[in-house]
């Protein structure tokens, strides 16, 4: 369970986010809102990529500001851009990189490499350089990576924004069949619309909380 007690975030005297108080526990929770509303503040607080300013973020009852470490074993981020989380040269390296802090032996590391190829459909990828891929296959990749720590909760900052048609399903697909809790920010309303709980953000704070249908209702009112 993931718990915002009185949050607020301040850069420079700018208020982002303000007093937000509530607790995340439903499998499936989307964040939507206009740009410049702290969607992806609010989605950074969640593994402590940001702290609050005052108040606190509590995941599974660890303070985010204060054992960010715990924190992100629990809670893995995937970016808008995958190229922000891919940093070895070829597929099998980049995913043998995401297991050294699990300290495998070899044949433990070529193991989970193989399921996780598996799993998304990437065997045929495992050496090609990784910065070639398409833009869904890096997605599939970042995941990949992330999963590969087996963290409690994801967070999913625009996860097809940059995707084409095909791409976008495939990612929506692999996200449908994760078994752990997800957060994903994004302004693809059909995406929030297949969640469990959604959030509008606005002017940094929650200005809607509830079922998709009645809060998409109200943020295709604001857009009026």
């Amino acid at each position: 369970m993931i718990v915002f007690e009185n949050a607020s975030v301040a850069v420079s005297e700018r208020e982002i986010l303000r007093d937000i108080s509530l607790c995340l526990s439903e499998r499936r929770i989307a964040i939507i809102g206009a740009n410049g509303s702290g969607k992806s503040t609010f989605a950074r607080l969640l593994n402590g990529l940001a702290v609050p300013s005052s108040g606190r973020v509590l995941v599974d009852g660890i303070d985010t500001a204060r054992d960010a470490k715990k924190v992100r074993a629990l809670v893995g981020f995937l970016f808008q851009d995958p190229d922000d989380q891919i940093v070895m040269p070829l597929v099998e390296e980049d995913l043998r990189f995401s297991l050294k802090a699990l300290k495998l032996d070899k044949d433990g590391e070529d193991l989970a490499i193989e399921r996780i190829l598996s799993r998304f459909g990437l065997e045929d990828l495992r050496q090609q350089p990784s910065h070639y891929l398409s833009g869904g296959e890096k997605q599939l990749l970042a995941l990949a990576n992330i999963l590969l720590r087996a963290p409690r909760y994801l967070v999913l900052d625009e996860p097809t924004t940059l995707l084409d048609l095909r791409n976008r399903r495939r990612i929506l697909n692999a996200i449908n069949g994760l078994q752990e809790t997800v957060i994903c920010v994004t302004h693809d309303l059909e995406v929030a619309s297949d969640f469990e709980r959604v959030l509008l953000l606005d002017s940094g704070r929650v200005l809607a909380d509830g079922p998709p249908a009645d809060v998409i209702a109200r943020y295709r009112g604001l857009a009026g």
